[in-house]
């Protein structure tokens, strides 16, 4: 590796995370790790093996393509694909056995007759919308139409129901959750009584599983929260499970006067000590964290110097001693006592936790540090 760019992935703190929320509810709910793009950017394959060996028997993925993946590669939970199920895509997922979601009784029939042809049932979960406005049924009548169609397709087994919720990380200063978060709850209960009540129920988020204990049912899901981001205030111990670190190729003193990068869209108003560092948003370092975001070099915060570049950033290090090309500079993760997470970044780049950490392009090298493993 000639460009030291690179993530680590603790996937030790993976599995603290998924028994961390699995120690919160009781023994009888089930607790699906999210893992669809590609873990939020921490690892399909590795994620899903750490959690499988922790003992997770529910994964989530957002379209098919991503469940085949773990099944050729050896992975044998239960795989719910969140996404809308499709004709196209209805043969694969009975052979791989994995389960789609389901809300008209189109995706239905086509279930069945392919189950049918292989000889193998179809496994579904039924969505309702409640209020996400997204996919999903969301009338009585859907919900009637829905069951019929069901009742009549021997092939197609229900093994799960469940809702999404759209404001589930808007809580009061009380923790409880929003008016809007009480009525989809609400409707989900009366969408959920046109079906057999003994299915599996699942609606909680990483939101919801942290403020609202009523909405555990049998089953809660866990997306950022497992990558150590949890969405609402809360007093566990959630640990980051991604780094995100670099070097500086480059340093040198301009004078007052001269202008940083593209635009000349920053000028120094005094002499100044400028690193630049490998890293651009061709790695996925949001461009918009020009002339505001800030890395960490020799345990110090770094300001980000005019445009971020493709390949290059320019940073500050005025005043910080001992700076030189090979130094590592830290975009995610601590350095001394200084700390930036992903949260961070988020705010610098006017989004959130969950796109800077899928943002990070396939040209960074992941490097995986199992259960163990050295902490960075």
């Amino acid at each position: 590796m000639f460009r030291q760019n690179r993530i680590l992935i603790d996937l030790d703190a993976i599995r603290h995370n998924y028994l961390l929320m699995k120690g919160q509810v009781p023994p009888s709910v089930r607790v699906m790790a999210v893992v669809k793009a590609n873990a939020y950017g921490h690892g399909i394959l590795e994620v899903s093996r750490t959690i499988v060996e922790a003992g997770g028997n529910d994964l989530a993925v957002a379209i098919p393509e991503e469940g085949v993946l773990l099944r050729e590669n050896g992975i044998r939970a239960n795989i719910l694909v969140l996404g809308a199920a499709t004709d196209i895509a209805a043969e694969t997922a009975v052979r791989q056995e994995l389960t789609l979601t389901v809300f008209e009784p189109e995706m239905v029939r086509a279930l069945d007759e392919a189950a049918e042809n292989i000889g193998k049932p179809a496994l579904v979960h039924i969505k309702l919308d409640t209020g996400m406005n997204r996919i999903g049924l969301r009338t009585a009548g859907e919900a009637d139409a829905l069951a019929l169609a069901l009742s009549q397709a021997p092939h197609v087994r229900v093994t799960g129901i469940y809702t999404h919720f759209a404001d589930a990380d808007n809580v009061d200063g009380q923790g409880d959750m929003s008016a809007y978060t009480h009525q989809q709850l609400a409707l989900f209960h009366e969408l959920r009584a046109h079906f057999d009540l003994g299915i599996p129920v699942h609606a909680a988020n990483s939101a919801m599983s942290l403020v609202a204990p009523e909405a555990n049912f049998s089953m809660i899901r866990e997306g950022i929260s497992l990558y150590g981001y949890p969405p609402v205030p809360t007093a566990l111990d959630f640990r980051h499970a991604l780094r995100w670190e670099t070097e500086v190729v480059y340093v040198k003193d301009i004078a007052a006067g001269e202008s940083v990068g593209y635009g000349c869209a920053f000028t120094a108003e005094r002499p100044m000590r400028v690193a630049t560092v490998a890293v651009g948003y061709g790695d996925g370092y949001h461009r918009l964290m020009s002339n505001r975001g800030q890395m960490l070099v020799s345990g110090r915060r770094a300001n980000i110097i005019g445009r971020i570049c493709m390949d290059q950033t320019m940073i500050d290090v005025t005043g910080i001693p001992d700076v030189a090309v090979g130094s590592q500079a830290v975009l995610i993760g601590t350095q001394g006592n200084e700390r930036i997470g992903a949260d961070e970044l988020a705010g610098w780049a006017e989004t959130i936790s969950y796109e800077v950490l899928l943002a990070i392009t396939t040209r960074v090298p992941r490097v995986y540090l199992p259960a163990g493993g050295e902490k960075r």
